[in-house]
């Protein structure tokens, strides 16, 4: 994760200049007001930022399992100790990094992903109620830009990322997989369009409420809410039939990330909607597929996880035996004892797959030290990096959160290849500056422009965008 193993050595003759304050003023009082002067000075601090700042979405997962990935020939021994080896030669490449790790020391934190103590006030205590959305914005935001790996380049992609698809909002507030820009699909999906973007500006920050793309947010949320059936919920009745399972998941993700970020009691109703139909919709299996109550595959099932993994975030009730079901499908899915996943129950598994079952099975509780996990992920770390010649933003999406959460050096490798190689392939001129071509993706030919730029955007805001799901004394 770019953090040193050694914590910095303190001065004993500071301690003892401390001393006589400490036994006049009390504990308490000296912890706030340091606190607050390091956070207030946080807030003013922000990263460099740059100049500037076709078809079926959602079918992604069964279009095309070819590679797969033998995770017989890795060990968690082998794997392990090149991480090691790597970790001891690691060295801080953003400039605000060793400066935030230091304050973070000085002021005795064990964990960053306990994000801030309890005496910081009314801000921080609303960020520890909602840790899953608390780093995406102000301080914290770039505490954990530095603390994860972020820089300016990747900063500068998210903004240009961003205002690529503010331009491509419509009158109505929606977005569209066809156009207006260049190679979109020949598929069009609204609902799964409008809840990409969507995602894309939340996990900025921006709200309906607050950012500089809250207007957007604002009318692409009204959009959604227009689409929403009244009498079960469901966003995606008009859009195509193997692509609405997707689409209605993907924007009960965004109510529910919307309501745990501003609380706005408009949107509970809504949101526990949504929630209630996706319960309803689960099938025989434990998983989800396109028509409820139907069959399962994992490609689907994923977004169905984070849906309601984020209710959770959001206050939402989710009765704890439908992500246990899910627990059990992904057994049925699953080789290596859960180091790799398969799209269905007896398909080969594949490196999106297997990235996108693992991130479940963090967000259902398997502990950071379970083998299958460490075999898996070094797996997709040593063998299916990032790389141009092999574009899949559909498996990156999920090895980067997997990764990100797993933390260590199998992070900080995927990561210090990541931070380099997204930004690069972003378009830097012409109509489509800010986005990315979806030439070259493997999906990219079916699922268009909007799709490709998304999906990119969601990994380089992966440093703030969720907390870590494991904490950093275990990641050591």
């Amino acid at each position: 994760m770019g953090k040193p193993d050694e914590k910095p050595a303190r001065n004993e003759h500071d301690e003892e200049g401390f001393e006589p304050v400490r036994r006049s003023i009390p504990a308490w009082l000296v912890s706030m007001v340091f606190h607050m002067t390091l956070f207030l000075v946080l807030a003013l601090w922000t990263l460099p930022v740059g100049k500037g700042i076709s078809r079926v979405v959602l079918e992604i997962g069964e279009a095309t399992e070819s590679d797969s990935v033998d995770l017989q020939e890795y060990s968690l021994e082998s794997a392990e100790s090149q991480f090691d080896e790597l970790e001891a030669e690691a060295v801080e490449e953003v400039p605000m990094e060793m400066e935030v790790e230091t304050l973070i020391e000085s002021m005795d934190i064990a964990e960053p992903s306990d994000v801030v103590p309890a005496d910081l006030g009314a801000s921080a205590l609303e960020a520890m109620a909602k840790p899953m959305f608390g780093g995406r914005s102000g301080a914290m935001k770039s505490l954990l830009l530095g603390q994860y790996g972020g820089n300016s380049d990747t900063v500068e992609a998210v903004e240009l990322g961003l205002k690529w698809l503010a331009k491509q909002q419509q009158k109505n507030g929606s977005w569209s997989m066809r156009g207006p820009y260049d190679d979109g699909s020949f598929q069009e999906n609204q609902t799964a369009a409008t809840a990409m973007a969507l995602l894309a500006f939340q996990g900025d920050g921006n709200t309906h409420f607050d950012g500089p793309y809250s207007k957007n947010v604002e009318r692409g949320l009204k959009f959604l809410l227009n689409k929403q059936r009244r009498r079960d919920g469901f966003f995606a009745a008009n859009e195509p039939h193997h692509q609405r399972a997707y689409a209605h998941a993907q924007a009960t993700i965004v109510l529910c990330e919307l309501y745990a970020m501003t609380r706005d009691s408009k949107l509970r109703v809504p949101a526990e909607a949504a929630i209630e139909y996706s319960i309803k919709a689960q099938g025989n299996e434990g998983g989800w597929r396109y028509d409820p109550r139907s069959d399962s595959d994992l490609s689907v099932t994923g977004w169905y996880v984070m849906a309601l993994t984020s209710a959770q975030a959001a206050g939402i009730p989710v009765d704890h035996s439908t992500l246990a079901i899910v627990d059990g499908y992904l057994d049925t899915v699953s080789v290596e004892d859960g180091a790799g996943y398969c799209y269905q129950r007896g398909r080969p598994p594949s490196p999106s797959m297997t990235a996108e079952g693992l991130l479940c099975r963090q967000y259902l509780g398997w502990p950071r030290e379970r083998q299958a996990m460490a075999i898996g992920l070094s797996t997709l770390v040593q063998d299916w990096p990032i790389r141009r010649d092999a574009m899949n933003v559909y498996y990156w999406y999920y090895a980067t959160q997997a990764l990100h959460h797993y933390g260590g050096s199998a992070w900080r490798i995927w990561n210090d290849n990541m931070k380099v190689e997204l930004p690069r392939m972003q378009v830097k001129r012409g109509r489509e500056a800010g986005s990315w071509s979806p030439q070259a993706d493997e999906h990219g030919n079916a699922s268009g422009r909007l799709y490709t730029t998304c999906f990119s955007i969601y990994c380089l805001e992966v440093y703030y965008r969720h907390l870590p799901l494991y904490k950093m004394a275990e990641t050591k």
